[in-house]
């Protein structure tokens, strides 16, 4: 079976032409994803037939569980498809059918290269029961407090199709315990669907430094759902204004979110390599 790895600011997948396979697919993710005895990446992406958009994703993560939806993943998921001319190569933006929605993303292209894309990442979720976080009756939540392990985070809570949780905190990012503290605050009883953990720092009034335990698959470079959680929970508290930039330790994510409406990203798209699993 032929894959792609790719990845988008560091945040990396392994992406299948599934239109004509049927796979175990979480065993397969678990198996493809072991960065000793795999490929290694955050999880595979595949890309199937839609009749809604001009295609559609599926995604893993590295422990097989099923995600709706990765803003890295599908700038990625879109040059796959048009590198195989699977998608319109005329057509701006391109349609993908996620178990976010239907969302559309703008190739932009430089030496006839897509290396870049913008994405429209659909309205933030804010109540807490559509995030899904077990505060019942509520219509938004900022600094609520949680503690683990010794360790306390005001949490303000967003969904971008997936659930997110973002901390901003004093003490510098890289000096966190995010290996031990994610797993706790991800499996925590508040989440009944598992969270993503975002912890933060507000650099200035465009910039926040964000390190990142997504749901499934731990400590990765980016996320870019997260980076979106993370900028429209900073315009929130009034720490930013409309345009952000979120840096991640794989590269920057560029934010656009007004206070209202659509959740606008920009990022990095990029091919490592192709290669051949077997069976």
């Amino acid at each position: 079976m032929k894959f792609t790895k790719m990845h988008g600011a560091g945040n990396d997948y392994l992406y299948i032409d599934a239109r004509s396979k049927s796979r175990d697919w979480p065993a397969l993710s678990v198996a493809m994803s072991d960065r000793h005895t795999g490929v290694g990446s955050d999880g595979i992406i595949l890309m199937l037939s839609s009749d809604k958009a001009d295609l559609r994703m599926r995604m893993f993560n590295a422990d097989g569980s099923e995600s709706e939806m990765c803003g890295n993943g599908i700038r990625c998921l879109v040059r796959y498809a048009l590198d195989r001319g699977f998608a319109p190569p005329d057509k701006t933006p391109v349609s993908v059918e996620t178990l976010a929605g239907v969302l559309e993303v703008t190739p932009i292209w430089e030496n006839g290269v897509m290396s870049r894309a913008r994405v429209g990442m659909g309205k933030p979720i804010l109540r807490p029961e559509e995030i899904p976080v077990d505060l019942p009756g509520q219509e938004l939540v900022m600094d609520h407090p949680l503690s683990v392990d010794g360790h306390s985070f005001d949490l303000t809570f967003v969904s971008m199709g997936n659930p997110h949780a973002v901390a901003f905190i004093d003490e510098p990012v890289d000096d966190v315990r995010l290996a031990d503290i994610g797993p706790l605050v991800e499996h925590h009883a508040l989440f009944p669907q598992r969270i993503n953990f975002e912890i933060c720092n507000v650099l200035d009034s465009s910039r926040i430094k964000t390190r990142v335990w997504e749901r499934g698959s731990g400590i990765t470079m980016a996320c870019g759902t997260g980076a979106c959680a993370v900028a429209v929970a900073a315009r929130l508290h009034g720490y930013i204004g409309d345009e952000s930039t979120i840096e991640l330790p794989g590269g920057d994510l560029r934010i656009s979110w007004s206070g209202e409406g659509e959740v606008v990203m920009e990022g990095p798209v990029a091919q490592v390599f192709e290669g051949e699993w077997p069976g």
